[in-house]
Parts: structure tokens; sequence; C-alpha cells
């Protein structure tokens, strides 16, 4: 066995330990990324462009077939699935390509292919297929090491016709039915993309939950937009059976309901991949996942030389998130080599979620659920709009969705959102600079506002949130124990 030191070292080499490598580099050359599987991104590879590119068609599929609402008249669309998923895969390996680019641009000698496991907080064994292991010690490490999609184990029962996420990209052609366990995030882009591209869609859920949503008026607003746009839709179904047949795989629910699928896509989440790291080697803070705790600000877990980073960190699953943190981590674990009491606070933005379905979801800053938990009721005040009759939304005939927005009592300060609507990642985005710039609701009122625009409406809901507010000191102090104007 060789061994190899370093100052720091990087295991993955997603879009978290990328960033880790070029921010740890900017403190010392002695840096090594270490990569058991292929290069590539979970965003370019299997998520947020793969996924695009679906609804992009799926998109065109449905406003050819919605067209005559406006007085077009158009023949129905025919879908070719074979083109849309050639489409897919090469625009997915174009994206991935770029990725391939930044990789390969890096130093060979930086690059380590192999399983790591740690023997200690420094010292790794790297397992090696066409080579004898490697010992790699390191001053500081980074686990960068991504997530994968996670199911519960008697969705196995469907064998051969269980499918995550990942693989529907590598489909040739789409098939006829499928069933979507899961509407989040993944399972509710997907499922109404392959809905609109004339695939027979079933979507179950459990315990009420739909998309990233905890505020009930929202996820009712949403759950109406989408109740007519699959063939089963219950976001609290009760599944008594799932069996393998020769017709493909038969789903029991709701007490008697039957229905025989091609494949049973499993969208119910994804799993950090620290479990295969010899985690148990160490003694590091773990939640109830097993996954290393790490500080939100430094990314050290614990008082150790080790820092995690992006969907590994089981904190925020998202690409400018895992940038964000990777960076904040090799920055840290670079300029701590002399010593820990170095590591610095790094950026980390207002938390900004958007759902690429139609009507979109986004969720900015607090939601609902971190709101009621944090203040007293009447510490904060709650302003919406529905978007059913707003002007432009029924322009475009994109009018349904609700839009909230929360404050705090006595500051007037803007604390999030939750929305279902159109053009829900454009409001996102304003509504998340307005967030970092810790804005007050009567300052984001002076802001210009075109019309006729979907914006129109936000303004309609800092309105009414304006109109529920009382500010001034009296309120501010009687609330302070919630943190009113910290």
């Amino acid at each position: 066995m060789s061994t190899l030191s370093k100052d720091v070292a990087i295991i993955g080499t997603g879009t978290a330990g990328l960033a880790a490598y070029r921010a740890a580099k900017e403190h010392t050359d002695s840096v090594v990324l270490i990569e058991a599987g292929v290069y590539g991104t979970t965003c370019a590879r299997v998520g947020c462009m793969p996924s695009k590119l679906l609804i992009a068609a799926a998109d065109a599929a449905h406003e050819i077939r919605h067209s005559h609402a406006f007085g077009v008249i158009a023949e129905p669309p025919k879908i070719d699935s074979k083109a849309v998923m050639q489409r897919v895969k090469s625009e997915r390996d174009r994206f991935v390509g770029f990725v391939l680019e930044s990789v390969d641009s890096i130093d060979e000698q930086d690059r380590v292919r192999g399983y790591a496991r740690f023997i200690d907080n420094t010292t790794l064994l790297v397992e090696r297929q066409d080579d004898e292991d490697l010992r790699i010690d390191a001053k500081r490490i980074v686990i960068a090491t991504g997530s994968r999609p996670s199911y519960p184990g008697f969705f196995q029962a469907a064998e051969d016709r269980l499918v995550v996420n990942d693989d529907i990209f590598e489909w040739d052609a789409l098939p006829s039915s499928v069933a979507v366990f899961g509407p989040g995030v993944i399972g509710l882009e997907l499922g109404q993309a392959l809905s609109r591209l004339g695939v027979e869609v079933s979507m179950f859920g459990v315990g009420g939950a739909l998309g990233p949503f905890t505020d009930p008026e929202v996820r009712a607003s949403a759950h109406q937009a989408f109740a007519g746009q699959f063939r089963y839709f219950n976001t609290d179904a009760q599944v008594d059976s799932i069996e393998r047949t020769s017709e493909g795989v038969k789903i029991r629910y709701d007490g008697g309901e039957e229905v025989i699928v091609d494949y049973l896509v499993a969208a119910t989440g994804r799993r950090p991949n620290v479990d295969n790291l010899g985690l148990e080697n160490l003694e590091l803070p773990l939640d109830e996942r097993d996954v290393p705790i790490a500080n939100p600000y430094t990314m050290q877990v614990g008082q150790t030389p080790i820092f995690i980073a992006g969907d590994a960190s089981n904190q925020i699953p998202l690409l400018h998130e895992a940038a964000d943190q990777g960076k904040i981590a090799g920055d840290n674990a670079g300029r701590s080599l002399k010593s820990l009491a170095d590591v610095r606070s790094g950026l980390r933005r207002s938390a900004i979620g958007v759902v690429f379905s139609d009507p979109q979801l986004a969720t900015v800053g607090m939601r609902y659920d971190d709101v009621v938990k944090r203040y007293d009721r009447d510490c904060f005040a709650i302003g919406e709009v529905s978007f059913k009759n707003q002007g432009r939304s029924r322009v475009m005939l994109k009018n349904q969705g609700l839009l909230r927005v929360y404050a705090e009592q006595g500051t007037g300060m803007f604390l999030g959102a939750e929305m279902a609507g159109p053009r829900a990642e454009h409001i996102a985005h304003l509504l998340a600079w307005a967030h970092q710039q810790r804005m007050t609701i009567p300052q984001m009122l002076d802001m210009p506002f075109y019309h006729p625009v979907i914006e129109e409406g936000l303004r309609t809901a800092l309105r009414d949130v304006n109109a529920n507010l009382h500010l001034g000191k009296a309120l501010m102090d009687r609330c302070a124990e919630c943190g009113v104007g910290s």
C-alpha cells in the first residue's frame, strides 16, 4: 500500500466537491479530489438539466393541446417519444460534457479514483480497482459525496419495473403508464411532464404532503390545481399491495381500487451518501440519519478537521446551495491548515426553492412552519393573493394558485413566502433578494411594479400584509421574546 500526504482531501467531485477544490486551492496547492463513481454532477446527469429538458417537451405539447382556448385551432400533438428522449439525452450529455471538461482541466496529480473510507479524522483508505490501495494522510478532509434516491423496502415488490428518477433519463422511449410515488419536488415535475407527453400517470402520496409546502392554504390551492392532471391523484393514498405481474406492476389501493402500470417510479426522497465512509471509526456529532452535523455557516463538523458540503450534508439539496457550501467548506479547510481557530463563517444566502411544474411552486426565506414555530400568532402578519382573477394571469390562461407572504409585527420586516402560481420562479427571485436585504414590507411596496405583469399580484399580497401590520416600538417590545427586531 502506498501513502499520499496532502493538506486537503475532498471526497466527491460533484458540484460541492468541485467548488471545495477551487476554494481550497486558493490557500494551498496540496489538494486531492477522490471519486469512486463517474465524473459529472447530479444536476447535469440526472437532476436539474435533464428534468427541465423533459418538462420543456411536455410544456410544448400542452400549449398545442390547449391553444384552442385562445381561438388558435391546432391539430392534436403527436408525441414521438423516441425523439423526445433522444433530445433529452443528447442535451443532457452536452451539459455533462461541460462538467467533464472542468474535471479534465484539473491536474491529474490532484485526482484519485477509488472508494474512500475514514481510518481516523485525518486518514483515508482509498480502495482502487485497477491499482493497489492508497492511504491518504490529510490535515483537512471535506465530505462531498452527494446523495442517492431512497425509497421504502416494499417497493421492491415491483422488481425490474421499479425505477427512480435517475433511470427515467435512460429510457429510449416513454412507457404507456407509470405510478409515481411521492408528490414532492421530483415527483410533481416528472409526473406532470410524463402525463403531458401522453403517459397515463397515477400519483400516490402519504400524509397529505405536496411539493415543498407547509402553508395549508397554499398547499390546498396547489392540490386543486393538480387534481385533474393525472389518472389518479391522492396525496394521502392507502396502498394495500404492490405486485409484479406479467402485465407490469399491479397496485391495489384505497380498499379495493386497482391499477396496472408499466413502471413504479419511486420519487420518495434522497439519502446522503455517508453510510459507507467508515464514520463509525470517528467520533462525530450525527443526526437521526447518521449524517455528520455541520455548522451551517462554516460547514465544519463539530470541532474536528472534517467539513461536509452539498447533498451529503443533509441540509438543503439544491445546486446553488451545494456550490455555496462547497466553497465555504473548501475555503475553511484551506485557511485553517495552521489552526482550526481560523475557520470563518461564509455567505449563506436567503433560502429559495422552485418547482418547475405548472403551476410553478416556490418557497422563499422562512416557510409557514418556520414562522409559526418562532413567533406568537400576534407577532406576525400574513398577506395573500389568489391568481384566479389576477389580470395578466387571466390573459395567459395561467390563472390558478395562491401566494402568501409573512411579515414581522413591529418592524414590518419581510420574513418569507410560499407560492403556487404562474411565473413563480421569477417572483421567488424578487422575494429572495428582498429577504436577503432584510427589507420591510413598506420598502418593498416602494419598488416599481409595471403593468400588466404577474408581479402586480405580488404587490396585492404585499398590500394585504401591510394592512395587517402594526408597526412601532411597543409591539416590538411585546414580541421581543420571539426575536422581533433581531
